[in-house]
């Protein structure tokens, strides 16, 4: 500590029993300035603790003379006032800092601020002003000097209202992620039970194989529903390995994976402009939830009917409709269609293998890349799946 850092009264004897005077720290390289500081400051309400002519100085001092307001240089050499402030609020957050400059200067005064200083005044300021300053810091306020431009108000404003809508950006960012993690919890939880069932139907064959109880005439039959479950089990898996990846996204023309999906079938056709921007999304779940949707629609609609595909943009992203001509989802099955089915039948009758997957699947792996798949509309002329895609990630 330099010998300018000097203890003006011991904490213990600062004021008599019943007053309560505003302890004050003056910090100022210029030391005919602090001085001058120290006379203006010598009144009734105020009590002068302590002085320092560097930051340094200002940091070691301040834990020793317990100031309730520190006038502060802001051009010191070494450590500036802003840094200083920065610093020193950190140590001491309810500590009040009255910035003291000899120049207008619009970067520091917004710099002084940010860092935590309660006020800003210029040096050639009228003394009362200083003093009313001090007064205000104290008791929590704050206080410009006229002199100020109001721009300097206006970018601090501005400042404040970019900080507070990035807080909101990050507030919100922080709930999407939160419920894209829900939602993809949910899309593996969903693949793991379609994964047990085919499972548990081949350990249950096989070992009725294996022990030989099954009657010599169905274990071909057996043999083949095996073959069947094993293959199909196969096909769960590619499904879960493409769509566990979901949050894996890139640009995708949305369009031309809808044109090149249904080039394999000519009952399939594709409305949608070529001017619509691509889509963030992991192309391989983007292509499996469109051939859901299409396997579903062929599935359910007459052998000679078309199921088209309408791609449109909306105002969050893109919607992407499949049309069939089916004869409609039953009431009671429009909610039923998205959840696994396979526990609706028995496991050695079941006519549909893995009914319901499809949809399942497809509603799940939009939702993990922020989308959703819904029935939008059904009736005796057809249903319409609609695929919301978000505009970005």
């Amino acid at each position: 500590m330099s010998h300018a850092a000097l203890e003006r009264t011991p904490p213990a004897e600062q004021a008599s029993p019943g007053t309560a005077r505003v302890r004050v720290m003056v910090v100022d390289d210029n030391s005919g300035f602090r001085e001058s500081l120290l006379a203006l400051l010598d009144t009734g309400d105020l009590e002068v603790v302590g002085e320092a002519e560097t930051g340094a100085d200002a940091l070691d001092l301040v834990t020793h003379v317990n100031p309730d307001v520190v006038l502060m240089d802001v051009r010191m050499p070494l450590m500036d006032g802003i840094e200083t402030t920065r610093r020193l609020k950190a140590l001491r957050p309810s500590l009040g800092v009255v910035a003291l400059t000899g120049h207008e200067d619009q970067d520091v005064v917004r710099d002084m601020l940010v860092a935590g200083a309660s006020g800003y005044v210029l040096k050639d300021s009228d003394g009362d002003e200083i003093l009313h300053a001090v007064m205000q810091a104290a008791l929590g306020g704050a206080v410009l000097s006229p002199e100020i431009t109001p721009s300097v108000i206006e970018e601090l404003t501005e400042a404040l209202e970019r900080e507070r809508r990035r807080a909101l950006e990050l507030e919100q960012a922080h709930a999407a992620l939160v419920e894209r993690a829900a939602r993809r919890h949910e899309l593996v939880a969903r693949l793991g039970h379609e994964l047990r069932t085919p499972i548990t139907v081949i350990l249950g064959m096989a070992q009725t194989l294996w022990e030989g109880t099954a009657p010599p005439e169905h274990r071909r039959e057996m043999l083949r529903a095996l073959v069947d479950r094993a293959a199909g089990l196969t096909r769960l898996v590619e499904r879960f390995e493409i769509t566990v990846d979901a949050g894996l996204t890139e640009r995708v023309d949305v369009p031309a994976m809808a044109r090149r999906t249904a080039a394999a079938n000519p009952r399939v056709h594709v409305l949608a402009s070529d001017r619509i921007s691509p889509a963030s999304l992991n192309p391989l779940a983007a292509r499996r939830i469109l051939e859901e949707l299409l396997d579903n629609a062929l599935e359910f609609s007459p052998g000679d009917s078309e199921v088209e595909i309408h791609v449109v943009p909306s105002r969050d992203g893109l919607e992407v409709r499949v049309v069939d001509r089916g004869e409609g989802v039953p009431p009671p099955d429009r909610d039923r269609i998205f959840e696994p089915l396979e526990q609706a039948e028995d496991l050695n009758v079941r006519i549909h293998q893995g009914a319901g997957v499809g949809l399942s699947i497809a509603r799940a792996a939009a939702r993990a890349m922020d989308g959703d798949v819904i029935l939008e509309r059904t009736g005796p002329e057809g249903s319409t799946f609609l695929w919301r895609i978000a505009s970005g990630r």
